[in-house]
């Protein structure tokens, strides 16, 4: 099953090297972020405006730190910014990508069959109320989500703009099912998934917004760079604007 994956697995290793990009975009900042560290506040430091500068590397390239990382900390700091806070809807946001793109049984699942058909019919496969169906309804929806935010352009070359609205209604869908069999059989974990669908909108605005630093075609060269930079920004003088 998908599920949130990033935040308790970081080690200290992990922080230390984003200690270390953070130093090396603002001096100023590393010994803040240090004892951040060293006092256990990890959110303090994965939430920082110095992490985030250090991760997207300030229209450079991205920060020498795990891919974990790179993904976690701008979606964290884009779903802040639409009021959504909950770590857990954060963590498991950024773990679609890291296990998608990087897993080997990600890959493996990701270059499946990727219609709403068949996902639809590999969830009616499982037994009703029952733990499988749960959980290919978690991996069915998670995938739906992770193609809906990641590689739209796919989505809409297959069946226009109106699939990607297809692929989150499929996707909130499958979630809510896989959260009412969590609820019924796992009640420490009860609602994850149902929470997840309801911002499934804004979960895939945001990967679509941070999947521009990594996965785009000119994510890796000087001019797209340069505009990610530039458009942070813009970003940012909106933001004073209206704070004013």
């Amino acid at each position: 099953m998908t599920a949130p994956m990033i935040h308790h697995s970081l080690c200290r290793d992990d922080l230390l090297q984003l200690v270390a990009a953070i130093s090396l975009v603002d001096a100023s900042a590393a010994s803040p972020a240090a004892k951040a560290l060293e006092n256990g506040n990890i959110d303090d430091l994965l939430d920082s405006p110095e992490a985030l500068e250090a991760v997207l590397g300030r229209g450079g390239p991205p920060a020498a730190v795990p891919l974990t990382l790179l993904w976690y900390v701008p979606i964290r700091a884009s779903l802040l910014q639409r009021d959504i806070s909950d770590i857990d809807i954060a963590d498991y946001t950024a773990t679609l990508p890291v296990f998608f793109c990087s897993s080997k049984s990600g890959r493996r699942i990701a270059r499946g069959e990727r219609s709403l058909t068949a996902w639809a019919n590999a969830i009616e496969a499982m037994p009703p109320a029952s733990v499988g169906r749960a959980e290919r309804a978690a991996e069915c929806g998670s995938l739906a989500l992770w193609w809906a935010g990641c590689f739209p352009e796919a989505i809409v070359k297959k069946g226009g703009r109106g699939m990607i609205r297809a692929y989150l209604s499929f996707a909130s869908n499958a979630l809510e099912i896989a959260g009412s069999y969590v609820e019924r059989l796992t009640p420490d974990t009860t609602r994850f998934y149902q929470r997840v669908s309801m911002y499934i909108k804004e979960l895939c605005s945001t990967l679509e917004e941070v999947r521009r630093n990594y996965l785009t075609k000119d994510a890796n060269t000087s001019e797209g760079r340069i505009n990610r930079f530039l458009d942070r920004l813009a970003h940012e003088g909106d933001s004073w604007e209206k704070a004013a």
